[in-house]
């Protein structure tokens, strides 16, 4: 069956998936990975930052621009990372990348270029035990402007990784999966792919037409809040509020765990169904918002239903979706709900993704 993303929990309730199983995986496919990124020099002084790399290349403009490069080059670890971590979606199954036989890098990336994957399946053997497989991937990184910064007609490559995969059967997946997974949907609005002349291209959201009132979805991935984060996105909010860094506070009235921010749980229980309605042009707001209390260590998951969806009057080419979402933490504690109307692009309404090339 083509490869989907929602397993069907019953009439009506649907569970994202994270990736392909390996038996979903054959010699020669080619996959275009979505969506892609544009670096920022930011990125780059804090990856040197967090990996302890001294190279003034990376982060020193005025050392830079006497370089052969003329301002900082990208951290190469970086654009590995995201490259590998764009390619999620179809790899979401992985237990394990075994290593890599090559990491070509043939051109350089800066500031300020947008980079893409796509990959292509080489090899597949089998796994080290029967709940695995193995695949050799090539994994291609394309960037959208020249060395000078000017724009490519179209993204050209500036890295080449080759990469074995250890990915679990359906089988191997099953028997590790914490919960119930549910049945593959065959229903085309749920593909994980489009075909593009052989090109597998990802696919993130539902159109318009594709959400259909009555039905619920379970969002993938979940969260679980760790206490180094909770610090520092409190501080850059301006929240000094003790329950969210003042360590003697903590002990003496939380347990010595640390709260979650409200508006950070806001964010992160609205972030985690972004999967499903990625094709979203417009947040228009929430109402009847309840929140309770979430602390470090806690894991949280998103479910949504879809309450209504209507035409809208002013924009011909997005419909308005109302959609109930409700997060709760695994042994069951609701902690967030709230209803929020969206403006969703209809499938046969102009829409960015073509142009894009998504």
């Amino acid at each position: 069956m083509p490869a989907t993303t929602f397993f069907s929990l019953g009439a009506g309730r649907f569970r994202e998936h994270p990736g392909l199983f390996f038996e979903d995986f054959t010699v020669g496919q080619r996959y275009a990975h979505r969506p892609g990124v544009t670096l920022s020099q930011q990125d780059n002084a804090d990856e040197t930052l967090d990996s302890y790399n001294g190279a003034m290349i990376h982060f020193d403009a005025r050392y830079a621009g006497q370089s052969s490069w003329a301002r900082p080059l990208m951290v190469s670890t970086l654009t590995v990372q995201r490259l590998v971590g764009m390619a999620s979606k179809t790899l979401g199954c992985r237990r394990d990348i075994l290593g890599f036989g090559e990491i070509s890098l043939t051109a350089p990336v800066f500031g300020g270029d947008t980079i893409y994957a796509e990959s292509e399946v080489l090899a597949t053997r089998p796994g080290s035990d029967a709940a695995t497989g193995i695949i050799t991937l090539r994994l291609t990184g394309l960037k959208d402007r020249h060395a000078d910064g000017s724009v490519l007609e179209a993204p050209a490559r500036f890295a080449t990784l080759t990469l074995d995969v250890e990915i679990y059967t359906a089988a191997g997946f099953r028997a590790v999966y914490p919960g119930e997974l549910g049945t593959p949907s065959a229903e085309p609005r749920f593909a994980s792919y489009r075909d593009d002349d052989g090109l597998r291209v990802e696919q993130f959201g539902l159109f318009f037409e594709d959400a259909q009132p009555g039905e619920t979805f379970i969002h993938a991935p979940r969260r679980t809040f760790y206490r180094e984060d909770l610090v520092r996105i409190a501080r850059r909010a301006f929240d000094f509020s003790p329950q969210f860094h003042d360590a003697p506070w903590v002990a003496a009235h939380q347990g010595g765990r640390l709260r979650v921010p409200e508006t950070l749980l806001l964010g992160a229980v609205t972030a985690l169904t972004t999967r499903t309605f990625g094709r979203v042009s417009a947040n228009l707001g929430w109402t009847d918002l309840k929140l309770g209390p979430v602390y470090e260590g806690d894991t949280v998951e998103a479910e949504s239903t879809v309450v209504e969806a209507r035409t809208s009057k002013s924009r011909p080419n997005e419909g308005v979706l109302t959609v109930d979402t409700r997060g709760h933490t695994l042994d069951g504690r609701e902690i967030c709900s709230y209803r929020r109307n969206l403006l969703v692009y209809t499938r046969a309404g102009q829409s960015p993704y073509a142009a894009a090339g998504y």
